[in-house]
């Protein structure tokens, strides 16, 4: 059956589409074709160093394996950052992550999302026209000038774009806690988005404020659901948006997998449910949790709360250690997982033959600000 979700991205993916004069529709090879990695191999060879492929860790097997860096949005940012050769980056990862690698990148580079319609539920919970009438009520309360913005790197570049020419600057859960204290170094609030968890994590659990010091901002709600004191009393204002994968895990998992594994230790993201985060033993960013396990003695036993593709590359890749899915229930990021070994063929195959498509470029307007958010975040220690 499909989704209200899946409905919404297929529709996504069609106007994106449209709107780039793009479609891909009956040109991609079958899945099933016994051909399909020999043509990857050829069509990538054939680009040699003109290309850069980028993976990020949540992505299929079958897509990493021809991913010349893989890395979490941080490692990946700075990548591309730093590339100023490869003419054409691919980026197996989502629309938000290309966005970035556009900013990031020089106008004469072009960055390619295999599939228009691997976005990200999360960063599609804030528009910029939500967040813009959020800041008005904190201009009408006078609190503007003291809020400094720290967006998530899940975000659209509009909102980037908004955090840079307001003060504020992007982060990741790699480094969150940096950018939060860079913020109260530049001022007396954090307006945090769009996701409330890794805020409020992050604002009680490494900055040791209370819980009462945030306040979640709904954005379908006049004045976001709070009162004018609760919102001029907050210390972080905190959107209220979500992982959908992050976000299912509960403290019941965690009681079921320690009775049904002795010995277990909890290690999970962030971007958990506050209640989740303080009963596991570690919590860390998707590169921390791939260097927690790898360095844990052989015999240790994981139970890991975070994307389901990168829980089975870290249980084969660690053989000599029990690594389980921290639910019991299978859960792929359903839009990281639109990439596919079919669509970055493709992709690879049409510029080989001379012909981009699926181009993800932002506009210079909102480019310009995102850019200097982006730089702050890179600049952090």
């Amino acid at each position: 059956m499909t989704s209200l979700t899946d409905l919404l991205l297929l529709g996504r993916e069609k106007d994106l589409a449209s709107e780039r004069g793009v479609s891909c529709t009956g040109e991609l090879p079958e899945a099933s074709d016994p051909t399909l990695v020999a043509r990857a191999i050829a069509a990538r060879s054939s680009l040699g160093a003109r290309a850069m492929v980028l993976g990020h860790h949540y992505q299929r097997d079958e897509v990493i394996q021809f991913a010349d860096i893989t890395g979490d949005s941080f490692k990946l940012a700075q990548a591309a950052a730093e590339n100023s050769t490869a003419e054409f980056i691919f980026f197996c990862g989502v629309h938000f992550m290309a966005e970035s690698a556009d900013i990031l990148t020089s106008n004469d580079q072009k960055v390619i999302l295999p599939d228009l319609a691997a976005g990200c539920s999360m960063a599609d919970m804030a528009t910029n026209q939500q967040v813009r009438d959020a800041w008005k009520e904190f201009e009408r309360l006078n609190i503007a000038q003291k809020t400094i913005p720290v967006t998530y790197m899940n975000s659209s570049a509009a909102i980037k774009s908004f955090t840079g020419e307001n003060g504020g600057t992007i982060c990741t859960s790699s480094n969150a806690e940096r950018a939060m204290r860079w913020a109260f170094e530049q001022g007396e609030k954090i307006f945090f988005l769009p996701d409330q968890h890794l805020g409020r994590n992050t604002a009680v659990l490494k900055l040791g404020l209370n819980l009462s010091d945030c306040v979640v901002w709904n954005p379908w709600k006049p004045n976001g659901g709070l009162t004018d004191d609760e919102i001029s009393n907050a210390k972080v204002i905190l959107w209220r948006g979500h992982c959908s994968v992050h976000g299912r895990f509960s403290v019941e998992n965690i009681d079921e997998v320690r009775k049904r594994i002795p010995e277990v230790k909890v290690l999970v993201h962030p971007e958990c449910q506050h209640d989740v985060v303080r009963n596991s033993d570690v919590v860390g960013s998707t590169e921390m949790i791939i260097k927690t396990v790898a360095q844990s003695p052989a015999g240790s036993k994981w139970a890991v709360g975070t994307e389901l593709n990168l829980v089975k590359r870290l249980a084969a890749n660690n053989p000599d250690k029990t690594v389980v899915f921290l639910d019991k229930t299978v859960c792929y990021c359903s839009t990281m997982n639109r990439i596919d070994l079919p669509h970055l063929v493709w992709a690879m195959e049409s510029l080989a033959e001379g012909r981009l498509v699926n181009q993800i470029k932002v506009d210079e307007k909102t480019a310009h600000f995102a850019r200097v958010a982006l730089e702050r975040m890179l600049a952090l220690p």
